[in-house]
């Protein structure tokens, strides 16, 4: 009471004497004094009212009223990462940069108080798009400032990014030029080395290693000149450490034991930064068989970031209590690992479980496909563990339950950023929609500025950077917390219904780092098998998808191509010929690129293309991203009478790029097939587009490229060349397209997702079945190939039977030489789509009405009758 009532003669005394009310800016400021005075999770709730009431008042906000806001919340956003509290960390300094950029306020170290920062906390969430453009963005306003130590800052936090995403060449390019032509102090220097060592470490090519550990050595003497970067010093320790981790003899603890009495000196340790140096111990724990030392470091961890974790007997923590945190992530992980060791197999099931729901609330954080699918990939090594739980349960126990569920998991994984994005376009707002054909619109300015090299326009880049950072901003807000949620268990015994009824095997594959699991569907029942990985066990795959580089590879190198054809045949454990005529695959990494149908199930010594023993003999390969994609296929095939084709056929003729057979190719379908034929210079890109809604077959005879680790997959128009993020936003709805182009199945790989193909872009487009090619198609062969497809087509086969029809066909042509029978030039075109054939679908429909109509009829009969 008495302090209350000062505070009123306080309050009255400066009324009294004219003291003017304090203004917007000053309440905001002092909230913010007294909060970092006093900075508890508690007091951020008078900091969010302060904000809260600012944004409340009507009157017209100033400049330096928006800048206290924008100061507000950089300080928060740093006082909830201290907390923990990431996600909300991350809103927060995306706000404060959302105002900034808005108002073009200034007067204020953006950089380093809130972009610095921001795209740290991306790359923890694994979001790096986001985490790139952002540092890029800053990079360019500190080259701008000429702020040499901001700019290095940057390349640091840049090369961070590059390595957590699998780019570790780009990491150790940026780190070595920087080191070598850049004026850096000794300290950024010992930083730089130490990064540039995890790099070497994580290429792992021949002499990284060696390269790495003269690397963190170098750079310890030089974080030791500065006393105030001892974090830095610590983390080269940890390198070494790890690295040192399989030594017989105590160097890796004894690096430990260094870099733990740095840490204990460390002021304002957060919650996150000592549970991440807690688990750095569990490998060497684990190592030395310490498990009950292990548990205890683990329950720490659990401790440090879980306020809610119970100190009771169960070990694992709630699945309420989780949040999206690469550290809980680790430490289920090696929870997992040490279940597995006291042999107990469902424990580590569930502890991996809670794992993927972690992934699960990280893909909701993120808004870039590309770090979807990245981040993706942090699962495989755990799904290769539960697949061999699985496997050794059933082989234990018999249960066939055990194969489903590993089964069901491993369907989890498949094309999961694909199939969310083709789910999520059905309930997206238009809005939406929007934001992101913009976002990716922008995408597109930055490549293929970039693919200019050092004639790329910096400044152009920079403000596409700037305006995909705006949009990102705009669709997180109106970001549906109901998304993502499509990839639920599937049905089995639809799943063997329809396998069936359309006289279908399915196999599905796993590629893991040690083992390939393969999942064969027959008979209403599932079966698993695994093979290992390497040169004493499947080199043949390897070697067999080499042939496919070079046209003359197999007829050069004949009995080579059969031995290991036959080999990976019998590797892969295919099923043999039966009564069922339709084989499904379901490839997973490097199998997307081998043609299944140019296997050979028998030794013969014949050096007759057409009479070897293919498995394309023994039954039609279709080919799927998922059984979930397989299932969903609802949509009937339209009769030949109503099949209408949009061509493209831009020839290049009197060029460099001239397809001399693509007119053949175009008068073949012409002769079969009603449409529009665009050629020359009316195969443009806009006139495919204006076009593309209108017709059931969308066919495509120009040049494509599969691209390379920079350049994304391209095909060509006759006016320009079109990326395959470019096609995302097509307004199509087609019933095959067919990609008669080199390479349009082939990109950047990326195990369970696939290929970043042209193939792919024309999927999330809507394009449900499509013909596409694995290499460099010839023109002759691939007109003939097309004339025999399209006939088959006409005849009333099916796209997979007139596509499997089309290569015996082409093996059976006495025009075509043996040279040409090779399987190079037959093998390249592979289906992915459905199997129901036009006659079945068509006599379904006829069935239905015959059964409408024999009721109709009975019901007038009877009537009449009364």
């Amino acid at each position: 009471m008495k302090k209350l009532f000062c505070y009123f003669l306080l309050v009255s005394s400066l009324i009294l004497f004219g003291q003017k009310p304090l203004t917007q800016e000053d309440k905001i400021y002092n909230a913010v004094d007294t909060f970092v005075a006093n900075p508890t999770t508690e007091n951020l709730k008078n900091l969010n009212s302060t904000e809260h009431a600012f944004w409340k008042n009507p009157t017209p906000k100033t400049k330096n009223e928006l800048l206290a806001i924008v100061i507000l919340n950089c300080n928060k956003a740093y006082y909830e990462n201290q907390f923990n509290k990431v996600q909300e960390a991350v809103s927060s300094y995306e706000k404060a940069w959302k105002i900034h950029q808005k108002y073009r306020l200034n007067n204020y170290d953006i950089v380093e108080y809130c972009l610095k920062p921001l795209g740290n906390l991306y790359t923890i969430l694994g979001d790096y798009d986001n985490a790139e453009n952002t540092i890029k963005q800053y990079y360019y306003i500190s080259n701008q400032e000429k702020n040499q130590d901001e700019k290095i800052a940057a390349i640091l936090n840049l090369s961070n990014v590059y390595q957590n995403s699998g780019r570790n060449h780009q990491a150790i390019d940026l780190l070595e030029k920087t080191i070598k032509t850049q004026p850096i102090s000794d300290i950024q220097k010992g930083i730089l080395l130490n990064n540039l060592g995890n790099s070497y470490l994580l290429r792992g090519i021949n002499d990284d290693e060696l390269s790495a550990e003269n690397t963190f050595i170098a750079a310890i003497p030089l974080l030791k000149k500065d006393k105030s970067q001892q974090e830095y010093l610590l983390n080269a320790y940890l390198n070494l450490y790890k690295f040192n981790i399989s030594n017989p003899r105590n160097v890796a603890f004894n690096y430990y034991e260094k870099a733990r009495t740095i840490f204990e000196k460390l002021p304002n340790k957060n919650p996150r930064s000592k549970a991440q140096f807690y688990l750095e111990k569990i490998i060497l724990l684990l190592n030395q068989n310490k498990l009950t030392e292990a548990q205890t470091v683990l329950k720490t961890v659990y401790k440090t970031l879980i306020p809610n974790y119970p100190s009771q007997k169960d070990i694992l923590p709630k699945e309420k209590d989780l949040y999206a945190e690469t550290i809980l992530l680790d430490a289920l992980d090696f929870q997992a690992d040490l279940f597995t060791i006291q042999n107990q197999p469902q424990k580590a099931l569930d502890s991996y479980a809670l794992a993927f729901h972690i992934e699960d609330l990280f893909q909701n954080l993120i808004v870039y496909e590309n770090s979807k699918i990245i981040t993706q990939t942090r699962n495989r090594k755990r799904i290769e563990k539960c697949i061999s739980i699985y496997q050794s349960l059933f082989e234990k126990e018999k249960k066939s339950i055990y194969i489903e569920k590993a089964f069901q998991l491993v369907e989890k994984t498949k094309s999961i950023v694909l199939k969310e994005r083709l789910f999520n376009n059905q309930k997206s707002s238009k809005q939406k929609k929007s934001l992101i054909e913009q976002l990716e619109n922008q995408n597109t300015i930055i490549v293929k500025e970039q693919q200019k090299g050092d004639l790329a326009d910096i400044q152009k880049i920079n403000k596409a950077i700037k305006t995909q950072n705006e949009l990102m901003l705009q669709i997180k807000q109106i970001q549906s917390k109901t998304e993502n949620k499509s990839n639920n268990d599937i049905n089995l015994n639809d799943l063997y219904a329809r396998l069936e009824k359309e006289d279908a095997i399915m196999v599905e594959y796993f590629w893991g780092t040690k083992n390939i699991f393969s999942f064969t569907i027959q008979n209403g029942k599932i079966s698993l098998k695994s093979f290992c990985i390497g040169s004493m066990c499947g080199e043949s795959v390897f070697t067999f998808i080499g042939f496919f580089h070079d046209a003359s590879a197999i007829t050069n190198l004949l009995d080579l191509f059969k031995k290991d054809a036959f080999s990976a045949y019998r590797y892969l454990q295919l099923p043999k010929k039966s009564n069922y005529k339709n084989l499904i695959i379901i490839p997973d990494g490097l199998l997307c690129l081998m043609p299944f149908e140019a296997l050979i199930t028998k030794e013969s010594n014949t050096t007759n293309f057409a009479q070897m023993h293919y498995l394309l003999n023994d039954y039609n390969i279709g080919y799927q991203n998922s059984a979930q994609f397989y299932l969903s296929f609802d949509k009937l095939r339209m009769t030949n009478e109503y099949k209408t084709v949009l061509g493209i056929f831009p020839v290049f003729e009197n060029t460099p790029y001239t397809l001399t057979y693509s007119k053949d190719e175009l008068h073949s379908i012409q002769k079969n097939f009603k449409g529009k034929y665009l050629e020359n210079t009316e195969a443009t890109f806009d006139n495919f587009k204006k076009n593309a809604a209108d017709y059931s077959i969308l066919h495509l005879s120009t040049h494509a490229d599969a691209g390379d680790v920079v350049s994304p997959a391209s095909i060509k128009f006759y006016d320009q060349e079109i990326l395959y993020s470019e096609l995302y936003h097509l307004n199509i709805n087609p019933d095959l397209v067919v990609l008669s182009a080199c390479e349009t199945g082939i990109g950047k790989l990326y195990k369970s997702e696939g290929a970043m193909s042209i193939a792919r872009g024309f999927q999330l487009a809507g394009a449900q079945n499509l013909l596409f090619s694995l290499w460099k198609v010839n023109d002759y062969t691939t007109s003939v190939f097309m004339d025999s497809f399209y006939q088959n087509i006409k005849n009333g086969q099916s796209y997979l039977e007139a596509n499997a029809n089309a290569k015996r066909d082409f093996l059976k042509n006495p025009d075509i030489s043996n040279a040409k029978k090779s399987p190079y030039y037959w093998s390249t075109f592979i289906y992915y789509g459905d199997l129901q054939t036009t006659k079945e679908s068509i006599s379904y429909i006829f069935y239905i009405f015959g059964i409408l109509i024999l009721i109709a009829l009975l019901l007038v009969f009877n009537r009449y009758r009364k």
